[in-house]
């Protein structure tokens, strides 16, 4: 019994002792880590979490929860034991306009904590974080670099709002607005003068719902939802602080963290997954699992399992991130089940697992490395009006982002054709977006290099339909998730044919400085669109196409683009022709402008070159090397004509010998104007390279002979097997007869075979009636001119067997002409 007891209370003693290490601090390093909840089994178990990580991460001080609640929810509230507690009125329900908000419980928190806590009288640092968070490592404030007055924060991009009208209503220093927000760690001065200011500008952003909208708040749901983060900003901008803002001691899960950075927090507000397994905090809202002895996460793959799936060093560091932020989550709630007085649980494999010293040596205390260190320098130095030119020897990746479907295969084959013949340096990679169910059925991943990305076609928080987006999340993603030595990044559309090399010392790109084509027809930059959507509308540039940039402005800019685009996307009061540009007036190009916008916030200045893109179906100018075609129109030849829209659910690639109907030879084109003749000549090498791609395609999968009836290799093809012959050429009759979808080019010479063959059919089958009407009647005249008896009775029966031989040796010599 007394072994049993200690086993009970052993949790108990450990959590006690680790509660109070660093209680001796001494000024000016003490610090005291804080936390803002509600009285809810949701934030019950990203409480046990939170404090377990704490707790494991050996950071220095106390921590305090805030729990806001109200008297009735506080009668039925089971969790007062789960971390050391300071308890706040509840602000969910807001005492004087009756609005229900609880974010706002968060900053009232700490002015509560601040006015009636005996803790708040003696501290030098505070540290702010979230429930939903996991810490690796300490976190001391002056080792990250916060100073008094220079408050540490991690990065929040998408609070678009102190960069427009939202700043300049809510601030007298719109200048002094930062995008931060997460982890904060400042002075205890500054913070005694931040909260008030903190309270009062969430109630003030709260209130004002004329200016909810997406495109001013950066908020996808325009519901004012981020108030309290926008309060934050606005209030610290309003006394003066201005953060080092740093976006490498913080990582979402399903993120890689760069090389040499080791975050020391994790925040898992996003869903992320490993393989089959994922984990995502809304799906357990309700969860009372803090309370359900024995029950834990569902648990995820195992460090050597990711380690025997996954050869990529970066990707498996991310992947095992991922799984150390749900085995943390799942210790903690083991031992907190064992602190409850819970039965001991039955021994599993996972059980086990956690409980090992091998994975607490896993997952001990992270320290900063210095490359974190650098990196924040690097990342806060001022940009220079000069530019330096990229050099010759640079290293240059292109990107290309596509979907998966049959329209982006065959756009596919035909810009990576014209790659590997244009001498570009460096590698491509395919960004391909596509849902789960897409890629279970989809057939060519053997198409390009590929860079797999979940798709956004459909938002997954507003559930807007809107495949354009893929373009700037898939090149975030592949930011976050890949390691490239590359300086230069060169993006293109899939509907591209490379002429030449693009290289960014050619066309004088340079840090700060992006190469890009013009797209004249973008006139929200001219126009409103551009006053709402960034604080620098000057900066604006009609650009798109083609984009050569240096990476590290990549890195800045990407989620800008992303953000950009939602902003614009969500914007239909202003999706106007007059106003945007676009003819279909449906938000359409919104993308395009998420580009110019996101880059004019960064001040970007792009050399723009008219001498890198045509359009076929352009009168080029003279002398002028073009190095790519952007067939995105529908360009002619006397009468040929090509438009890619009238291809978008053909299958191109997975039929053999499928191509596009081929265009004139150069010889027919009109000689008599040298403007129209140089227009047609290129419309015709693009028009021949496309169907060139393809047949050097379908030699690649080992289709046979074109001019061949035969059906194709299974095995390398991925054709469905037909019954016969007969149903074969019934279906290639029926698509060749279709001219809106053609997608086999037969010879003359093989169409007159069929028709032939056809013909013979019809033959024998009419033959064989007939033979078999004139065996009938032959039997039938015999039997007239007989007599009745034993004789003919036995012609009769030995007639019977003639007949059937007759017709079966009919059916068998059918049969063989069918099969």
């Amino acid at each position: 019994m007394n072994d049993t007891m200690m086993a009970r209370f052993l949790p108990v003693l450990l959590v006690l002792c680790l509660i109070n290490v660093g209680s001796g601090q001494e000024a000016p390093y003490r610090i005291h880590t804080l936390f803002s909840v509600e009285c809810q089994n949701y934030f019950d178990w990203q409480t046990v979490g939170l404090v377990h990580s704490f707790r494991k991460a050996r950071q220095p001080g106390p921590i305090t929860r805030l729990l806001s609640c109200t008297d009735e929810e506080k009668k039925k509230y089971k969790g007062m034991n789960l971390a050391p507690t300071f308890e706040v009125p509840s602000m969910s329900r807001h005492p004087r306009t009756g609005d229900w908000y609880p974010a706002i419980n968060k900053p009232a928190g700490v002015v509560h904590w601040l006015k009636h806590s005996k803790d708040a009288q003696n501290v030098d640092w505070v540290v702010i974080l979230d429930a939903d968070m996991i810490i690796r490592g300490p976190i001391l404030p002056w080792e990250i670099g916060a100073e008094k007055g220079r408050p540490v924060a991690a990065y929040y991009g998408y609070l678009v709002g102190c960069d427009n009208i939202l700043a300049k209503l809510h601030t007298k220093n719109p200048e002094l607005c930062d995008k931060v927000g997460g982890l904060l760690a400042m002075h205890i001065d500054d913070l005694r003068a931040l909260a008030p200011m903190w309270l009062s500008k969430t109630e003030e952003v709260r209130e004002d719902k004329a200016h909810w909208a997406t495109n001013i708040t950066g908020d996808i749901y325009g519901k004012g939802w981020i108030s309290e983060m926008y309060g934050y900003s606005f209030g610290a901008a309003e006394v003066g602080l201005r953060h080092k803002i740093n976006d490498n001691l913080m990582i979402y899960p399903g993120y890689i963290p760069r090389e040499g950075v080791e975050p020391i927090l994790m925040h898992y507000g996003l869903p992320f997954s490993v393989g089959n397994w994922s984990f995502s905090k809304l799906e357990h809202h309700e969860d009372g699992i803090v309370y359900d002895c024995g029950r834990l996460f569902p648990e995820p793959p195992y460090p050597r399992e990711l380690r025997a799936m996954e050869t990529d060093q970066y990707k498996l560091r991310g992947m095992l991130l991922n799984i150390e932020c749900i085995n943390t989550l799942n210790q903690g709630l083991m031992l907190r089940h064992a602190a409850s007085g819970c039965p001991k649980p039955k021994w599993s494999k996972y059980l086990s697992f956690l409980r090992s010293k091998n994975f607490n040596e896993m997952t001990g205390p992270k320290g900063l490395t210095p490359q974190s260190l650098q990196i924040m320098e690097i990342r806060h130095e001022e940009q220079h009006d000069e530019y330096e030119p990229a050099k010759p020897d640079t290293k240059i990746h292109t990107l290309f982002s596509t979907e998966c479907t049959p329209y982006f295969d065959w756009q596919t084959v035909g810009l990576m054709h014209s790659f590997n013949l244009s001498g570009q340096p460096g590698n491509i990679t395919r960004l391909l977006s596509c849902t789960e169910e897409d890629l279970k059925q989809y057939k060519g991943h053997d198409l390009a290099p590929t860079h797999y990305v979940p798709s956004m076609s459909r938002h997954p928080l507003t559930g807007d339909w809107y495949p354009a987006i893929n373009k700037p999340a898939a090149v975030l993603h592949w930011l976050n998730h890949v390691q490239t030595d590359a300086e230069y990044i060169v993006i293109l559309d899939a509907d591209m044919i490379l002429r030449g090399p693009i290289t960014p010392w050619e066309f004088k790109a340079a840090r700060g400085r992006p190469v890009s084509t013009p797209y004249d027809y973008l006139i929200g930059c001219d126009n409103e669109l551009a006053k709402l959507h960034t604080s620098h509308p000057e900066a604006c540039d009609k650009v798109g196409g083609v984009i050569v940039m240096h990476i590290d402005d990549l890195r800045k800019f990407a989620i800008l683009w992303l953000h950009k685009t939602e902003e614009v996307r969500a914007d239909t009061a202003h999706y106007g022709k007059n106003i945007t540009g676009d003819i279909y007036e449906s938000g359409w190009i919104s993308e395009m402008y998420g580009y110019s916008f996101g880059a004019a916030e960064l001040k970007f200045h792009h050399v723009i070159s008219n001498k890198i893109l045509i359009y076929p179906g352009y009168v080029p100018e003279p002398g002028v090397n073009y190095r790519v075609f952007h067939y995105g129109l529908e360009f002619s030849v006397g009468n040929w004509s090509f438009d890619k829209a009238n291809w978008r659910t053909t299958d191109m690639v997975n039929r053999c010998w499928a191509k596009f109907p081929d265009p004139p030879d150069p010889s027919e084109a009109d000689q008599t104007n040298v403007d129209t003749l140089q227009r047609d000549l290129l419309s015709i090498e693009c028009g021949k390279a496309l169907n060139e791609a393809l047949l050097l395609h379908h030699e690649r999968r080992g289709c046979g002979d074109p001019n061949s009836l035969g059906p194709p290799d299974p095995e390398t093809v991925n054709e469905d097997i037909m019954a016969s012959k007969f149903d074969q050429v019934d279906e290639i009759n029926h698509v060749t007869s279709n001219t809106s979808a053609s997608v086999v080019d037969f010879s003359a010479e093989s169409n007159q075979t069929f028709l032939d063959f056809r013909f013979w059919m019809i033959f024998l089958w009419g033959s064989s009636v007939l033979g078999v009407g004139l065996v009938m009647m032959v039997i039938l005249r015999g039997r007239k001119g007989k007599k009745r008896g034993k004789g003919l009775k036995n012609r009769r029966r030995s007639s019977h067997p003639g007949f059937w031989d007759n017709t079966e040796q009919d059916r068998t010599v059918h049969g063989a002409d069918v099969a």
